[in-house]
This record gives structure tokens, sequence and C-alpha cells, in this order.
């Protein structure tokens, strides 16, 4: 697993994930490197919208279609702070370019131009991240704790981040790998 960089790629729960926090979630990359790895969940639903989380930081929105959007748990820290998936066709004071299709924004600054309707076409907003320290997520994978889908098409990792419905996105994940989450065994062998 050495030199493994998942960065911009997606991890999906494999059936042996006991962990309520990961157990069936699809999770996008955002950073792996020699210092770990940092995601977003995309499938675990907050119960607030970005109309609660704009109140909450005393932003008064202009009406949009943004403001019903579902607020993510994006993993179990830093849950105080936002996450903002969105596409790349702006800059924000603390923007991570991940690839072409996918940017990563954690300033104010997205969430005020969202309030102004000035927010990038797509977006998904979460609250916290899953991390990984130097080494865990190459350990994990060696014990088969994750799949991983690499894709290149603009049009899937918009589909699987912000179009597909939430409690489909997990699904689709598996199908685009051409597989199906009832055909996987729990206990992995090898060779």
């Amino acid at each position: 697993m050495e030199n493994l960089n998942l960065t911009g790629q997606f991890l999906i729960a494999m059936p042996s994930m006991t962990d309520p926090r990961f157990s069936q979630t699809i999770t996008f990359i955002c950073t792996h490197n020699e210092d770990g790895a940092m995601g977003i969940i995309l499938n675990r639903p907050s119960e607030h919208n970005i109309a609660d989380l704009l109140a909450q930081i005393k932003l008064d929105p202009q009406p949009s279609q943004f403001l019903s959007d579902t607020i993510y748990e994006g993993g179990p820290v830093q849950q105080d702070r936002g996450f903002v998936l969105h596409v790349p066709d702006q800059e924000y004071d603390a923007t991570i370019l991940i690839n072409e299709a996918i940017a990563l924004t954690t300033s104010r600054d997205i969430l005020e131009a969202a309030a102004n309707n000035q927010a990038p076409e797509k977006i998904l907003v979460a609250l916290g991240y899953a991390g990984w320290s130097a080494g865990q997520l190459e350990e994990e994978m060696g014990l088969n704790a994750w799949l991983n889908l690499e894709t290149t098409q603009d049009k899937a990792l918009h589909q699987i981040i912000f179009d597909e419905p939430i409690s489909n996105r997990f699904n689709l994940a598996m199908s685009m790998m051409g597989l199906n989450l009832s055909n996987l065994s729990d206990v992995a062998g090898h060779a």
C-alpha cells in the first residue's frame, strides 16, 4: 500500500465495517498524502439545511434554491466546522482544488456568496470530516475495510457528490464498480 494516493476518489465502506460512523458510507477523499487523509462523508444527512446554517452564523440570505439543501454530517472530526464541496468555478479565501471537477472550501466567504445567490452552481455543505492519521487509511485498505472508486469523469463525480438522492449514493457508487452489496462477503480472504 506504499505510495497509495486516493485524493479525488471515493471510499465505499465494506460490509465488515462495524464502526457506526462509517457503516454503509461513501466518502470523497479530499486529500491523501504521507501525513494522512481527509474526506467528506456524502450520505449522512443531518437534520439541518443551509438556511439553518446561515441563520446560525447570522447571515440573512436572499431567496435561493440552495436554502433547503441538506447539511451533511461529513465525519466525526471537527463537527463544529463547515466544509463545502463545490464545482471550481470560483475561488474563495480557503479553497483547495481537488481536481478539475471538485474543490473544497472551508472559509465563510463561500457561505456569504450562497446567502447572496452567488454560490457555485453545485455545492454540498458538511459539518465535520473523516480523517486518518499517517498510514491509517493504507492499513484499513489492506484490511479490506474499504473499496475505492476512481473516476475521472466530471459527470460521474457530480452525480455521486451533488445530483444523486442521498439514499442512493452508496448503491450508485457500488453499481459504478459493477458490484452489489448483497454479493459482497464481510470476510476477506488473501491468497
